[in-house]
C-alpha cells in the first residue's frame, strides 16, 4: 500500500487531472451519484477541492429498499462540502420493468439500478453541461466487480487507479467522516448485500493479491503462496480477472485491416 507521502503525492495528480480535464472539456462542472459509500465521497471531495463546490453537483438515487443510513450519510457530506445534492427515485423505473424482485432475478435488478442511475447522471450531465464523475476504483475493474455501462460508465475516473484499501488511507486527509469510511462496502442493491461476501475474499487480502499479480508481475503460484495467500482467494481473484476481462475494454470491433480511429486529427496549414 501507499505510505503518507505517496497518498499526498496521489492526491495531487488526481486534484490536476480533475481541473484539467474540466478546462479541456470547457463543460460547467461535475455531476457525481453519492451513494454514501466511501468511493463516491472520495470522488467527489476531490472534485470539489480541485474545482470548487459550486462546479460540483450530487445526486442521490434510492430505490425503495435502500438503506434509510446511506441517503442521510449521502446528504451529511453534501452539507459538508457545500454541494448541491438532488434526489431521484428509482423506484418508479424498477418497478415498471420487474414485477417483483426475488432471489431469481435480483443480480439483474441490481443491474438495471446501475445503469439506470448512470442513464440519470448523464441526462442531468446533458442539461446542465457537465461531465459525469466516475466513482469505481481499480479493485473493482480489476474483478470486473461493477456493471458495465452501470456504475462502470462515466465521463472521466479520478480514482480508477486507486486500490479500495488506498481509498480509505486518502479517505481522512479529505474529510471524509469517520462513520463512511468504517461502513461496510455495500452496493446497497438488496438488504445485507455486501462486496466481500459476494466476492468470498476480504478487501486487503484481494488488493494484496493484486498488487503481487498485476503492479509487481508476480504470476508463480508457489511465490503467492510461499508469501502467505491462500490459494482458494488466489484462484477466486484470478478467476475474476479472467472472466471480466471484457469489462475492462471498449466493445470489440470486427478488424477489416484499416487504420486505428485517432483520438484527434489536427490538419496542416
Amino acid at each position: 500500500m501507499v505510505d503518507k507521502h505517496n497518498t499526498a503525492d496521489f492526491t495531487a495528480l488526481i486534484k490536476n487531472f480533475i481541473t484539467d480535464r474540466l478546462q479541456q472539456s470547457a463543460m460547467a462542472g461535475f455531476v457525481v451519484g453519492l451513494s454514501g459509500g466511501i468511493d463516491s465521497s472520495v470522488s467527489v471531495a476531490l472534485a470539489v477541492e480541485a474545482v470548487g463546490s459550486d462546479k460540483v453537483m450530487g445526486v442521490s438515487m434510492p430505490y425503495r429498499t435502500s438503506s434509510n443510513s446511506s441517503r442521510t450519510d449521502a446528504a451529511r457530506l453534501a452539507e459538508k462540502l457545500g454541494i448541491e445534492l438532488h434526489t431521484v427515485d428509482i423506484s418508479p423505473m424498477i418497478d415498471a420493468y420487474f414485477d417483483s424482485i426475488d432471489e431469481s432475478n435480483r443480480l439483474r435488478a441490481g443491474n438495471k439500478m446501475a445503469r439506470e442511475r448512470m442513464a440519470i447522471l448523464f441526462d442531468i450531465a446533458a442539461k446542465n453541461n457537465q461531465l459525469v464523475l466516475g466513482t469505481g476504483n481499480r479493485t473493482e475493474i480489476c474483478l470486473g466487480y461493477t456493471t458495465w455501462y452501470g456504475d462502470s460508465a462515466c465521463s472521466i475516473n479520478p480514482i480508477g487507479d486507486l486500490y479500495k484499501t488506498e481509498i480509505r488511507q486518502m479517505a481522512p486527509a479529505l474529510g471524509i467522516p469517520d462513520k463512511i469510511i468504517a461502513k461496510t462496502p455495500s452496493a446497497d442493491l438488496w438488504e445485507g448485500q455486501t462486496d466481500e461476501s459476494e466476492i468470498g475474499v476480504q478487501y486487503e487480502q484481494i488488493d494484496a493479491i493484486l498488487i503481487r499479480l498485476i503492479d509487481d508481475n508476480i504470476q508463480s503460484l508457489e511465490t503467492l503462496t510461499s508469501e502467505g495467500f491462500n490459494i482458494k482467494d488466489i484462484n477466486r481473484v484470478i478467476s475474476l480477472i479472467n472472466r471480466n476481462w471484457f469489462k475492462r475494454t471498449m466493445p470489440e470491433i470486427a478488424s477489416l485491416n484499416r487504420p486505428l480511429i485517432p483520438q484527434l486529427i489536427q490538419i496542416q496549414t
